[in-house]
């Protein structure tokens, strides 16, 4: 058998003419002459070796041979796996099916799951491939074309982007619970500034941030700073005692709620930024991508972390969405 010679063309016949009973039937069915259905049907024989119709002697009709009933059972399969690339095509062509590249800044990470679960639930035919990296890595990857959708603090100023508010971002000092000014309900300025301050790496959104509120507080005045690459590592040494973290609350949103951390009330604190969804501006987005960024903004935010902060309720109306990009 020549697998390779068969056709669509020659499994259509057969089946009209499984269908309709005979080859001129088969043959104004599909708009072809007689002999045109002649011939695929020869061409079909000739593929499979063997004889795939008869014809009756009782009605002079076409019938199938058992090796015909093989190719039929076949055809069927071939039309559904058919309709459903149509189907799977214009699911792709009306966003709705596809693979999206999602990045997010290392902050998020701790809601990016909950996020995750959300738009699996709603967006089920969408293959969500995240990656996680700092605000300069995510920004990289969006000059390059890495990603298609990027959750992040400030946009950038470059490249250029489209971008959509989420929902708030607080900032705020923690410390150990044992640590000496625990037991203060406000912390002065320079009781803080004495303390060493453990900061995220260079690039990071956090650590830009805090520059800001130090350069804010205390112009000019200079911290002893111990730098770590991530969170996670900040906060095992905040908890083992070796100073205070400037950080994203909603990265301890679960130590706080055990008491494994504490949050300091200080000058400018918290410190209220925001949450954006970002993709790349580009004349022609893939559908698939702006219907999973439609998706994530629907939610309203539901996925972001709940957090109850001394002052947080007037430090978020006062914050300003169109601040100069962090």
């Amino acid at each position: 058998m020549r697998t390779d010679a068969l056709t669509l063309k020659q499994i259509r016949a057969l089946t009209a003419v499984a269908r309709e009973g005979s080859l001129s039937a088969a043959g104004a069915a599909l708009g072809l002459t007689t002999p045109a259905i002649h011939a695929q049907i020869k061409g079909l024989e000739a593929a499979c070796g063997t004889r795939v119709l008869r014809r009756s002697a009782a009605n002079g009709r076409s019938e199938l041979t058992e090796a015909g009933m093989v190719v039929r059972a076949a055809a069927v399969k071939i039309d559904d796996a058919l309709s459903q690339i149509a189907s799977d095509l214009g699911a792709l062509e009306k966003g709705r099916a596809g693979r999206v590249l999602l990045g997010v800044v290392s902050t998020a990470q701790y809601y990016a799951p909950r996020l995750m679960k959300q738009l699996q639930d709603s967006c089920p035919g969408i293959d969500v491939v995240l990656r996680i990296g700092n605000r300069e890595a995510i920004i990289a990857g969006l000059e390059r074309g890495a990603f298609d959708l990027a959750i992040m603090g400030r946009p950038p100023r470059r490249p250029a982007v489209v971008a959509d508010l989420l929902g708030p971002h607080p900032h705020g000092i923690i410390a150990a619970p044992d640590h000496p000014l625990a037991g203060e309900s406000y912390i002065g300025r320079d009781a803080l500034l004495a303390q060493t301050f453990l900061a995220r790496e260079d690039g990071s959104g956090t650590r830009i941030l805090m520059g800001r509120w130090l350069d804010r507080v205390a112009p000019g005045r200079a911290v002893e700073t111990i730098v770590m690459d991530g969170n996670e590592p900040i906060k095992q040494a905040v908890m083992a005692g070796l100073g205070v973290a400037f950080v994203s609350l909603h990265t301890v949103v679960e130590e706080l709620g055990a008491g494994r951390l504490i949050q300091f009330s200080a000058p400018g604190l918290p410190v209220v930024r925001h949450w954006f969804l970002v993709r790349p501006d580009v004349e022609a987005p893939r559908p698939v991508a702006l219907r999973l960024a439609e998706a994530i903004r629907a939610l309203n935010g539901s996925f972001l972390p709940r957090i109850a902060a001394p002052g947080l309720a007037a430090a978020m109306l006062a914050a300003d969405p169109s601040a100069p990009a962090e």
